[in-house]
């Protein structure tokens, strides 16, 4: 699939397997969210612009480098809290910025209930997070949403797609990398992904 990186990685797909189990309780299953998440942001964050910096080492001045562009994260409430930290502990520096989401379950499409985005953009690039890209209703509306507010950058890094949901992804937004775990095989009636892991929010917040 064009723009679409699923992460050949082999601690994603361990981390990944125990993530399933539907044995794994709440605070593991936290754990590994936040775990997983740094990792595809390690690979999702590889062509970021950098701009030079020299430094002095104890011992002599040295060339090096640091991001020249502005990050901010943008987690869809509430699975996407999940991956927040994941991501901060490798850019503490980004911006947080909240969008809340709900998918209506006799539609399946996306409700907004929360946006607190300032006026104008404060950063270059944008990190839409989401564990699960099921039918693809919330990411493609978030994505309006940044586009709205004027960011030109965006990436989606999620842990599991289905196809149906990436499609709608590409239909709306083809120019948006989409960065994943892994890519299951569709979705149920319901608009859940299979094999999946259930409802990634649930099982992160002991809700189920």
């Amino acid at each position: 699939m064009p723009n679409v990186f699923a992460s050949p990685h082999p601690l994603v797909a361990h981390k990944l397997t125990r993530l399933r189990d539907v044995q794994t309780d709440p605070k593991k299953f936290r754990e590994l969210v936040r775990e997983i998440a740094g990792l595809l942001a390690y690979e999702a964050t590889a062509d970021l612009a950098l701009e030079p910096r020299q430094v002095q080492t104890p011992l002599a001045k040295c060339a090096g480098y640091e991001l020249k562009e502005k990050i901010g994260l943008v987690p869809i409430l509430r699975a996407g809290l999940g991956m927040v930290e994941g991501v901060w502990g490798l850019m503490p520096s980004a911006e947080v910025w909240h969008i809340g989401l709900y998918r209506d379950e006799r539609t399946l499409q996306p409700v907004e209930y929360y946006n607190k985005l300032p006026v104008a953009p404060t950063v270059s690039v944008c990190m839409v997070l989401d564990p699960m890209l099921a039918t693809g209703g919330s990411a493609v509306a978030t994505v309006d949403v940044l586009k709205r507010w004027g960011v030109n950058k965006i990436k989606f890094v999620g842990i599991i797609g289905a196809p149906e949901g990436i499609a709608l992804m590409h239909q709306h937004h083809p120019e948006v990398p989409i960065y994943l775990a892994a890519i299951d095989e569709r979705l149920n009636e319901r608009g859940y992904i299979l094999p999946g892991l259930g409802d990634a929010g649930d099982r992160q917040f002991g809700t189920a």
